[in-house]
């Protein structure tokens, strides 16, 4: 044998890109081709939720019977099916089921409660999201509830909606209201 012996001979490490250079390469890949599909944020269509109720008068008579405290009803088609939206005077019910409800608070105000089950329950029903946010844009007095409905589901905050469930219950305390209840007693 021949060999001398020593030191094997160095592997020859392969070079890596420095953070630069992928860096510029992205640019460059940008450049040339665009975005790929997970990279390009999806585009929210602005909706006015709630404004297909707001100046409607069915639903405008059914905000005044519920803050009078009478009993009020009217149907809604969407996507074929029929719901009924009614009031009875202390709840505001979406298909027979209570979606809004008030509590007393004192003679002139009552607080106004949403039930979070029911609207996550419906929530894929373009007919309750504008019936929620026409509910709460037609009481002024109402605080700015940061309620938001983004991608098909409600937010309350930057959460979904389900987390709250879990944590707070399904009640949801939206405000105080002035009823009609003793303006009209006081007429009488």
């Amino acid at each position: 044998m021949t060999a001398t012996p020593g030191k094997a001979p160095k592997k020859v490490k392969e070079k890596r890109q420095t953070p630069q250079e992928r860096a510029e390469a992205l640019r460059y890949n940008h450049m040339m081709y665009g975005p790929t599909a997970k990279e390009v944020p999806r585009v929210q269509k602005k909706v006015n939720l709630g404004s297909a109720y707001l100046q409607h008068p069915k639903f405008q008579a059914l905000m005044l019977a519920f803050k009078k405290g009478t009993a009020f009803q009217f149907d809604v088609t969407d996507k074929g099916k029929v719901f009924t939206v009614a009031t009875d005077g202390t709840q505001i019910l979406f298909d027979g089921k209570s979606l809004f409800y008030s509590r007393p608070s004192n003679r002139f105000e009552e607080h106004l409660l949403l039930d979070r089950s029911i609207l996550l329950q419906y929530q894929t029903s373009d007919a309750l999201v504008h019936l929620a946010a026409a509910v709460l844009r037609s009481m002024p007095e109402l605080e700015a509830l940061p309620l938001s409905f983004i991608n098909q589901q409600f937010y309350y905050g930057s959460e979904t909606l389900e987390t709250g469930i879990t944590e707070h219950g399904p009640n949801l305390m939206v405000g105080s209201y002035k009823h009609l209840k003793a303006a009209e007693r006081a007429r009488k």
